[in-house]
């Protein structure tokens, strides 16, 4: 019988970790913590190769376009006049269109929600999960996928978590024909930025539309607007509309209306006025905290970390859906060789992994403090015990 894979975690990485694995002969599984189907709280991605490799590897065949191009860059100042113009063309993607694109090419058999792990068990060259159900399923190998919050991570690694760099990434997305003509003007078709030194930095550009149309006028816009919070003021920020205090975000439709109608008035005073009508339009805005996180060791025996919640790199990387991608596909291929056990492929795979996921997730920290002027301690190593971009 073909091994089995059990994959924790039904977002991005456990979806790339699930069909490259499926592609090689393996039977996945995949168990996601959330009993409804995921929605598009991550927004916008910038497409980047190692996602477009890993679909090639696995035959996922998109019907169409996965993205949006846009031919280059702009910065515009405050009065929304550009400053200056950069030809580096690339295609943005959103999301639910890559969540989408690789659940399709998954049966429904295979997928799981609404499963919280409790604690893992090995033996015999055996995983058990055991689930808050009462569900127990026994694999060949178990994928921690999970994201920053990971529940796999806790259990192999339990002294080490996310570290809060100082600010925060405020996010919305606007259906393409509700911009004004003027606006729309200046930011078609470009990625555009406005940057003010050592405090904050916002981003747009188009990305596909909820249901993945990519022809003009069906698109979205996707903006990104990081400002510094300090350490203390993060409880009161992620306080949801209910009460509720959230660990790291709050998704779309949580945000309290009063904090809603003080980021559009800081819009309003602080932005270049392509930018404060974007944030004006969005209807239901949402907040991520910006992390750092960098595991000392993927492997376990028959279990390992991959994609968030091994490694968070800052967004300016653009590295986040690429990483997992690049986690994914590098595992599968381990896993096609035959001339190992395959604990000893898992440790060739994990030594290249952590050496990439390191540096990414340093390169992103440097570029993310020198965007927003925060200044570290002596001595802050991030949350890695022992230890590319928007």
């Amino acid at each position: 019988m073909s091994p089995r894979a059990l994959v924790i975690g039904g977002s991005l990485g456990g979806l790339l970790a699930a069909n490259t694995l499926k592609t090689i002969g393996w039977r996945v599984d995949v168990f996601e913590r959330s009993p409804h189907a995921l929605d598009s709280r991550g927004g916008g991605i910038v497409l980047q190769p190692d996602v477009l490799h890993a679909f090639h590897f696995a035959g996922i065949r998109p019907a169409g376009a996965l993205g949006v191009a846009s031919r280059g860059r702009i910065y515009l100042d405050r009065a929304g006049d550009v400053v200056r113009r950069d030809h580096q063309p690339q295609t943005q993607t959103s999301w639910n269109m890559l969540h989408g694109t690789m659940r399709r090419a998954l049966p429904d058999a295979c997928i799981h929600p609404g499963e919280t792990l409790e604690r893992i068990e090995q033996a015999g060259g055996q995983v058990r999960a055991v689930f808050a159900s009462g569900r127990v399923e026994t694999g060949d190998l178990l994928v921690g996928a999970d994201g920053a919050r990971s529940t796999v991570r806790s259990l192999m690694l339990p002294g080490v978590r996310p570290d809060y760099s100082g600010y925060v990434a405020w996010r919305g997305l606007v259906p393409e024909a509700d911009l004004d003509a003027a606006s729309r003007a200046v930011l078609d078709g470009v990625f555009a930025f406005q940057h003010d030194e050592g405090e904050q930095m916002l981003l747009e550009y188009l990305v596909p539309g909820e249901d993945g149309a990519t022809a003009p006028g069906q698109r979205r816009w996707n903006w990104v607007w990081y400002r510094k919070v300090p350490q203390d003021g993060l409880p009161a920020l992620l306080t949801d509309r209910t009460g509720r205090t959230h660990t790291f975000s709050l998704p779309p439709g949580a945000l309290p209306d009063a904090r809603a109608a003080v980021l559009r008035a800081d819009a309003r005073e602080l932005l270049a006025p392509q930018f404060n009508a974007l944030v004006q339009k969005t209807k239901e805005p949402f907040v991520q905290a910006i992390l750092d996180l960098a595991v000392p060791r993927m492997v376990f025996g028959r279990v390992l970390l991959l994609g968030d919640a091994a490694f968070v790199p800052r967004p300016h990387t653009a590295g986040g859906a690429a990483k997992a991608a690049a986690n994914a596909l590098a595992l599968a291929q381990a896993l096609q060789r035959t001339d190992q056990p395959i604990e000893a492929r898992l440790k060739d795979w994990e030594v290249l992994q952590l050496r990439a996921g390191r540096n990414l997730v340093d390169w992103g920290r440097r570029m993310g403090d020198g965007i927003m002027g925060v200044r570290r301690a002596a001595g802050y190593t991030g949350s890695h015990a022992g230890t590319p971009g928007l």
